[in-house]
């Protein structure tokens, strides 16, 4: 009996890879165009959403959603067509900015850089339209408190959305400054998933560093696929979370130390965080299909803040897709921790023993120790990982 050797990797959402990158003499006279059109300095959300639009990530958006799309996203967690997508990915402008644009013109998005505006890709203006910031705060964060860093965010952007498709003609700085060799599009991942024959990828998020749990959950997964793409989100996030550069450091060290090179690929996720829950686990499972992968780790909590949602929410929101909708097959795993009579990392599911067994630090106590300069409990994270943190955050304090 003889198998077939070649495969094919599964499907983008919506079933095509989108690109939205030009080249050669078309980018050269887009470019040229731009140069006249009213201009949209993007905010850092905004650049990041640009990347991913351009590079498929987000696929099936061609660029920033229309009104029948933005509402239905709102109320529905699907575009107008049915594909589920949870997040609104929208662009805002001023309503005086807004006056001068006129559905059917072309706009010119641009970066701000220390030596001046740097135009990055057009925007054809196909909707123009008003929107209710409270609504979408409800539906999206579940809640209209300020507190809530995506709220927050939401609130200070512009009064009028854009929408309609957009070219790239040049990428934003970051890209080629900040991790440009783990910055893989999700082109080039599925090309190494194709070159290591890994049929089946499970993709792990996180805008933490690694910890012993989080190595625990990933290995776990690893046994019942081929490969781990290991991707940290490197977008915007909170002020007081650690440092996207100490957090790849993290990575970097333990992989290298504790991972088999021929089965994990690691690669910078460039999402800005919206910390929203539920939703976002969707939404960054749907991103992971785009990337190639077949399975997606949904942890606890999975991407919340303070006390906005449940610890299970983000598991439980699966619930309301057939599973073929999404197309990639969560894998959910509870909290998991360091248990002393156990002798290793479990879960309430493994373990018999009370909390005094175990080993469970907050973000907080974590913050604390390594100010203090206190090493971190082995049984909570690896030693190379403790003192990259230390200096990570010892260097915070120096810088404030």
């Amino acid at each position: 009996m003889t198998y077939a050797t070649t495969f094919q990797l599964i499907r983008a959402h919506g079933g095509t890879l989108i690109n939205r990158v030009l080249a050669g003499e078309a980018r050269a006279e887009e470019l040229g165009r731009a140069g006249g059109l009213e201009r949209i300095v993007l905010s850092e959300l905004n650049l990041a959403d640009l990347e991913m639009i351009a590079n498929g990530a987000l696929s099936p958006l061609t660029g920033y959603m229309t009104q029948a799309d933005y509402t239905s996203v709102v109320h529905d967690m699907r575009l107008t067509n049915g594909l589920p997508l949870t997040i609104p990915v929208t662009l805002a402008v001023s309503a005086e900015q807004a006056e001068r644009i006129q559905i059917g013109q072309k706009v010119a998005l641009v970066e701000q850089r220390a030596d001046g505006e740097h135009i990055l890709a057009t925007l054809h203006v196909s909707d123009k339209f008003s929107y209710d910031k409270e609504t979408e705060a409800k539906e999206v964060f579940r809640t209209t408190e300020t507190a809530h860093p995506g709220v927050a965010r939401l609130y200070r952007q512009g009064e009028v959305l854009l929408g309609g498709s957009v070219w790239l003609v040049e990428w934003p700085q970051r890209v080629t400054t900040e991790f440009a060799d783990l910055r893989y599009t999700p082109a080039q991942t599925r090309e190494i998933f194709l070159e290591r024959q890994w049929r089946r990828v499970v993709g792990f998020q996180t805008r933490n560093p690694i910890h012993r749990a989080h190595e625990y959950i990933q290995k776990t997964a690893l046994e019942i696929v081929d490969g781990l793409l290991l991707h940290p989100l490197v977008g915007e996030t909170k002020s007081d979370d650690i440092s996207a550069a100490v957090r790849v450091e993290s990575y970097k060290a333990i992989v290298n130390a504790y991972y088999p090179a021929s089965r994990v690929l690691l690669g910078a996720f460039p999402a800005a965080m919206r910390y929203a829950g539920p939703r976002e686990a969707i939404f960054h499972a749907i991103a992971r299909k785009n990337y190639g992968c077949t399975h997606f780790i949904v942890g606890r909590d999975h991407a919340g803040v303070g006390k906005y949602y449940g610890s299970y929410d983000a598991h439980h929101i699966f619930d309301n897709f057939a599973p073929d909708e999404i197309g990639i097959m969560p894998l959910f795993f509870e909290h998991t921790f360091y248990c002393k009579k156990c002798g290793g990392v479990v879960s309430a599911k493994t373990c018999p023993h009370d909390s005094t067994a175990h080993v469970v630090l907050s973000g907080t106590q974590v913050r604390e120790m390594l100010s203090r300069g206190e090493a971190l409990p082995t049984e909570f994270t690896r030693p190379e990982v403790g003192a990259i943190l230390m200096r990570g955050i010892q260097q915070r304090v120096l810088d404030n």
